[in-house]
């Protein structure tokens, strides 16, 4: 079957771009029509809520250019997060978008929407997009080269099978992250019963003295913490930068932004002799991170050790039982406590992070705190890790669909017994292409055999 070589703007009704409210003389509201900046587009298929703006009615009409629809790609085409990309929704729109993000609108005649998100996100469609914004002073394309991105189209039947494998994977690491925030939020509603309604056990027979229950202290944060502040090596020296994950995790805002409640990998990396060279403190597991320039308040635990730049301070928790309650103080701040608000938004000095006013409760109420909150932060790791083994494993399938390497079903009925092609074939078209996974659902649908399921699961790997 042939497959042709179209540029993207030749299967698209329209390329364009979004627009800043300030251009047709307005501001931000309170609620309102959604506004996506690039910020919000991250690995994942879907646009983030966490920093989502809004505009008026009559904001979101004079900018009717980028007045967005469902099934619009989002493509972020300046910044930190130039190439990334989302698929929207019917649920993301009514939804406005700024001069940082392209919109890319298709013809579904000519292609299959899924399948052109999927290509975009190629490796090579990445590299190729940052080699071009390396002529830049700052990273950008402009639409004409957005609109110039070759695309290698299968006919129409093999692009939305190649989609929706794919799809599988997003639609699992999609119902794992509806679970993690279901969690978070029954941990931020423990937190905020014990803490800041202080109806924690014994509240009862327990006094507030100043403001604070009896018993609780409230000191500086240095007081109880060893707090450390990241580094960034010279950029203009290449080598001590790294994109191997042998070396160390050097976490930024943005990785931050784009992580859960644990950061557990990072965009970069810095090589041993860098931290050796500049003294760069190295967050150990389990730490607390806290984003105080640019972007203030942002909250992390990392699941591994890791640098970040200067400006994220680590809290380093020596104690696990501290670690969840620490997580939620330093969330729920009130960092305009710590300078005004005109500057709030760019930073605060790193020693008023290290004075910052914390409260410490008891430790009889600490450690009954963490026996609850401790498996729910559990439960939200073993889903992080899960999405993680997700996403490498879709990644890993990406290239190989899309260059056509992988023929899954002629693979599958070449090897397996004809009669047992039709039922195997059911199983595949909803599982995830990935030898544990597909295996496991073989199985538990109780009419292969244990054979036929480890002949099956030989098959995958294969590939």
């Amino acid at each position: 079957m042939k497959w042709e070589k179209v540029k993207l703007g030749e299967i698209a009704l329209c390329i364009t771009k979004g627009t800043t409210p300030s251009n047709v003389g307005d501001t931000f509201v309170k609620q309102g029509i959604k506004y996506i900046r690039s910020e919000l587009i991250s690995s994942s298929r879907r646009i983030s809520d966490e920093g989502l703006l809004y505009i008026s009615e009559l904001t979101h009409q004079k900018l009717s250019r980028s007045q967005l629809q469902e099934n619009d790609i989002l493509f972020s085409i300046a910044g930190v997060y130039l190439g990334k990309t989302a698929l929207l929704r019917k649920t993301d729109i009514p939804a406005n978008t700024n001069q940082a993000v392209g919109i890319i609108r298709l013809d579904n005649k000519k292609c299959c929407i899924n399948y052109i998100y999927y290509y975009l996100n190629l490796r090579s469609v990445v590299n190729y997009i940052n080699r071009l914004s390396s002529q830049a002073a700052q990273p950008n394309i402009n639409l004409t080269q957005l609109s110039n991105i070759s695309i290698f189209l299968p006919p129409l039947p093999i692009q939305e099978r190649i989609a929706d494998i794919l799809s599988a994977y997003d639609d699992l690491i999609e119902n794992n992250q509806k679970q993690i925030k279901l969690l978070e939020e029954a941990a931020q509603r423990l937190y905020k019963e014990w803490f800041v309604d202080f109806r924690f056990p014994g509240h009862e027979t327990t006094p507030i003295v100043d403001g604070i229950p009896e018993g609780w202290e409230k000191k500086p944060a240095e007081v109880f913490f060893n707090i450390t502040i990241g580094k960034t090596p010279p950029r203009a020296e290449s080598k001590w930068f790294s994109d191997r994950r042998e070396d160390i995790p050097w976490a930024s805002i943005s990785d931050m932004g784009q992580s859960g409640v644990y950061l557990t990998d990072t965009s970069e990396y810095l090589t041993r002799e860098a931290v050796d060279v500049f003294n760069i403190s190295t967050a150990p597991t389990g730490s607390v991170l806290l984003s105080f320039k640019l972007t203030v308040g942002r909250v992390r635990i990392n699941s591994v050790p890791m640098c970040t730049n200067e400006a994220i301070a680590h809290f380093h928790i020596d104690d696990p039982v501290l670690r969840q309650y620490t997580f939620h103080y330093l969330s729920n701040f009130n960092y305009e406590e710590l300078g005004n608000t005109s500057s709030i938004s760019k930073a605060i000095n790193s020693k008023k992070i290290k004075m910052m006013p914390f409260i410490m409760p008891t430790r009889n109420i600490l450690e009954k705190y963490y026996h609850v909150a401790n498996p729910i932060f559990e439960s939200i790791l073993v889903k992080q890790q899960e999405i993680a083994s997700l996403k490498e494993a879709r990644d890993r399938l990406l290239p190989k669909l899309m260059n056509g390497e992988i023929d899954v079903m002629e693979k599958a009925k070449k090897e397996m017994p004809s009669d047992r092609f039709d039922h195997i074939r059911r199983h595949w078209e909803n599982v995830p292409y990935d030898p544990n996974q597909f295996a496991l659902a073989a199985r538990a649908d109780g009419q292969l055999t244990e054979e036929e399921v480890k002949k099956l699961k030989d098959i995958a790997e294969e590939e």
